[in-house]
């Protein structure tokens, strides 16, 4: 019995030396993934005012956003992130409200309450013809229009959800998402739980980038409250001798749906022409967030919306007679940096009796880099108002640093 048992653990240590082995060898492998990954930091420090004509009083807020990241080397095609956001009021500048952190109701809002969160940590595993990754991530499609990371605000915009992304044939990129949860950019206490499904396809030709998507979008409460949108854009550049001409056309439709609501159905359009040449690019354009016969406005409720329609950030909710934006914009190379100017005209795209002028803005921007790491920048909007909303004047001071 004693001779059986001891051939028996001889058995054993022979079969399973080999995996031990293995073992070993992960362990090492998983070791060295984790401590020769990459650390990030991304600081930016920014003064922001805003002046209103109405019974609130002026605002201005001194905040200071630190964002702190990990990421592991790559082990059998699979990574790590770990990031952290914190965001905090510098020398007590804080006379402005932020819906649900508020420091006092009598002030503007600027949207950069104080917070500490996750801001993402996901898995990804990524080879040359696809990558996926599941936990809390940023994700921006396209210009961002429909869906992006809002990352003017200190606190950004991100997702739980898992994505995969496909780029086996050439110059075709097939991107899926689903959402579980919109991490917004008022804190957790405004987060809201979610059923949405991104897919969006793009080919490069030529001439430039053809995409479809389909964004079908469902709050997982109560209201159930539901946006379907299908489009299609088309966006690229040709040289005309030292010229470069610049184009970009697109329209969606959508149907949005809520519990005991009827349902409301709008179309979205965007023409936009541009020239380039010697470093100064002109660009006109035309968007529409259409109107269901004055009852509806398009709605784009995961959009980087300070990026479109003006930065006073006056129709981040489209208003029921829909917003015509009509636009143009100069940009350029200044004293070692950027400058550019915006204006836009708006109406409704459903005029009523009360409702037709949508008012005027002026945009400007001054930005520069400095060495390798920092920044600054100084950026003002000034929204006169039609026949809805308030005059808004709104200035931005910053400074940043990212390693």
């Amino acid at each position: 019995m004693q001779y059986r048992f001891k051939r028996t653990l001889l058995a054993f240590s022979i079969a399973f030396t080999p995996l031990i082995g293995a073992v070993s060898v992960q362990a090492d492998a998983i070791a060295d993934a984790l401590s020769s990954g990459k650390a990030s930091g991304d600081f930016r420090l920014r003064y922001e005012t805003v002046e209103q004509d109405n019974a609130l009083k002026d605002a201005k807020a001194l905040t200071l956003r630190s964002r702190i990241g990990y990421t592991t080397s790559t082990i059998s095609h699979f990574s790590g992130t770990l990031e952290f956001e914190d965001v905090r009021v510098v020398g007590g500048v804080d006379q402005y409200s932020a819906y649900p952190w508020i420091t006092d109701k009598a002030y503007s809002v600027i949207a950069d309450p104080q917070v500490t969160e996750v801001d993402q940590v996901f898995i990804q595993y990524k080879t040359d013809a696809a990558s996926g990754r599941y936990g809390r991530q940023v994700i921006a499609l396209d210009n961002q229009r429909f869906i992006g990371h809002v990352g003017w605000r200190q606190d950004r915009q991100t997702f739980d959800a898992f994505s995969a992304k496909l780029t086996a044939v050439e110059n075709l990129t097939v991107s899926y998402a689903y959402l579980f949860q919109r991490n917004r950019i008022f804190g957790e206490e405004a987060d809201i739980h979610s059923r949405d499904h991104l897919l969006n396809a793009s080919y490069k030709t030529a001439f430039g980038t053809a995409t479809g998507y389909g964004y079908l979008l469902e709050e997982d409460n109560a209201s159930a409250k539901s946006f379907d949108t299908y489009g299609v854009r088309f966006n690229g550049s040709a040289p005309i001798g030292d010229i470069k001409v610049l184009y970009t056309a697109e329209y969606a439709n959508q149907e949005k749906t809520e519990k005991g609501s009827e349902k409301f159905n709008a179309d979205y359009l965007l023409a936009e022409a541009g020239l380039s040449i010697s470093g100064i690019t002109a660009k006109l354009g035309y968007e529409v967030l259409g109107s269901d016969n004055g009852n509806y406005g398009f709605s784009t409720p995961l959009a980087t919306g300070h990026k479109f329609n003006g930065w006073a950030d006056q129709f981040l909710n489209t208003p029921k007679e829909g917003l015509v934006d009509t636009y143009a914009s100069l940009a350029g190379k200044l004293a070692g940096g950027k400058l550019a100017l915006i204006y836009h005209e708006f109406e409704a795209d459903e005029s009523s009796d009360t409702v037709q002028d949508l008012g005027s803005e002026v945009d400007v921007i001054y930005s520069r880099g400095f060495g390798k790491h920092y920044n600054a920048g100084i950026k003002y909007a000034v929204y006169r108002k039609g026949d809805i909303n308030t005059n808004s004047d709104k200035l931005w001071v910053w400074v940043g640093a990212k390693f």
